[in-house]
């Protein structure tokens, strides 16, 4: 490695807009993207969602037009963000916002081995050395402080080795998100068809005993209960007609409920003594919360696999236990009394959508009391139907928790390599097999 002057391997760099140059009236829904915070959340571009300017308006704002390959910098606002223009991103060019710059560095630098060093505690620390302390968040004189910058670089072989490996790792844990959101997605639908729209699997072909019968089953399998003329009956409590042989419960009556309650102040720490506790939605992930906080005089309890509810702002946010925990007084923890979690996980999902409709419309809640949950009022279908879908969805719900645990490894191996890799404390080198391996230098070797 070799300390270089960042403006030796600049081919480009440019700063944003000027705010008055993009406003309100220039977005369309469709277009040349816009970049904004949310989109430099990770090493590469994040593209999520997107806000459009015109093919002219974009052509009209020259250097801020950003390509694949490219760097992007936020440099006022959220700083440290660092993410890259992938080669296979979603769109061939991007404007950059008025908070951001953009670099594209000469063939001497990979922009994604820049980008994964600048996530190391060493590129954030060379980034906001000059970080202005006045006012809102910013990069004090960005692009010209930025090619004065001196950073410790490894060759171009070595730069794309540690891209490669570490761009493996979170290429898996990309895969793995998008397999776990089909499977949630899968079973969000199957919910709305069999338990709001009815549309429940009505029987089984086998039941046929002559052709005329498997004509008429099979059309009513396909079309589902409701479709294919079930019966309907009024239901005077939920003003509604709802399939017949249905009842309508509350949630107390099919699941556990235990309300958290938080522990004393003085036995929490993150030195990983006592339980794992969780006191409201912050940790909260997409299905699993990250691991904070630990308690040593634990009160109430959550068991592995209960579904972990918000019952503070932001109410019906939803996480589930991947093990035993204490929660605190933001959460309540529920399980099905029949054992039927996969059904009271997208049973409370969908409480949730009418939750975030009510506050929509003005109806804020401030939390969900002991009371309010209990007496949450759904239709609850027979058994049968309740055995079938477990047994369709549980087996999403167990492939999207090992996806999520693999993907909590993948992250925490990347973490703890990203520094190793880039101060030279490990390089990689020659696999016994075919691909790269890694190598441990002495102490003497990444000294120097």
């Amino acid at each position: 490695m070799k300390e270089t002057k960042l403006s030796s391997v600049i081919d480009v760099i440019s700063m944003g807009p000027f705010g008055s140059d993009i406003k309100v009236d220039n977005f369309i829904s469709h277009g040349i993207p816009v970049l904004n915070g949310s989109n430099l959340t990770s090493h590469k571009l994040v593209e999520n969602s997107f806000k459009y300017v015109s093919l002219e308006k974009a052509n009209k704002l020259g250097k801020a037009n950003a390509f694949r390959g490219d760097i992007v910098i936020t440099h006022r606002g959220t700083l440290g963000q660092v993410a890259y223009i992938p080669y296979n991103s979603k769109y061939e060019r991007y404007i950059i916002s008025q908070s951001q710059f953009r670099v594209r560095f000469t063939a001497d630098l990979d922009p994604v081995y820049f980008s994964y060093l600048m996530k190391s505690d060493y590129g954030q620390k060379k980034l906001m050395s000059f970080k202005s302390h006045v006012g809102v968040p910013a990069l004090a004189q960005a692009t010209s402080n930025f090619k004065r910058l001196e950073l410790r670089l490894h060759d171009i072989i070595n730069q794309k080795q540690i891209a490669a490996v570490l761009s493996a790792l979170d290429d898996k844990i990309e895969l793995n998100n998008k397999i776990n959101i089909e499977l949630e997605q899968m079973a969000k639908t199957l919910y709305d068809y069999w338990f709001v729209q009815f549309d429940f699997p009505v029987a089984s072909t086998s039941s046929a005993t002559t052709d005329t019968e498997l004509v008429e089953v099979t059309d009513k399998h396909a079309k589902g209960y409701k479709s294919s003329g079930g019966e309907m009956v009024y239901n005077a409590v939920l003003k509604r007609e709802i399939p017949k042989g249905w009842e309508v419960k509350r949630l107390s009556e099919i699941a556990n409920i235990t309300m958290g309650q938080s522990p004393a102040g003085t036995s929490y720490n993150q030195d990983k003594q006592g339980m794992m506790f969780f006191q409201g939605s912050t940790d909260f992930e997409w299905r699993f919360p990250t691991v904070r906080m630990y308690t040593t005089a634990p009160t109430r309890f959550a068991l592995e696999g209960d579904i972990l509810l918000s019952v503070r702002a932001p109410i019906g946010t939803m996480n589930v236990a991947s093990t035993n925990c204490c929660i605190g007084r933001g959460l309540a923890a529920l399980n099905s009394r029949d054992g039927y979690n996969s059904y009271l996980i997208y049973q409370m999902n969908y409480f949730k959508k009418k939750f975030d409709y009510l506050n929509s419309v003005g109806t804020t809640f401030g939390s969900l009391t002991k009371d309010d949950l209990y007496n949450l009022e759904l239709v609850y279908p027979s058994k049968e139907i309740l055995i079938n879908f477990e047994k369709i969805v549980s087996t999403f719900d167990k492939k999207i928790k090992i996806n999520s645990l693999q993907n909590q490894e993948l992250a925490s191996l990347r973490d703890w390599l990203l520094p190793m890799l880039m101060n030279g404390q490990v390089r990689v080198g020659e696999s016994d097999g075919e691909g790269l391996g890694l190598v441990a230098e002495s102490q003497s070797y990444y000294n120097k």
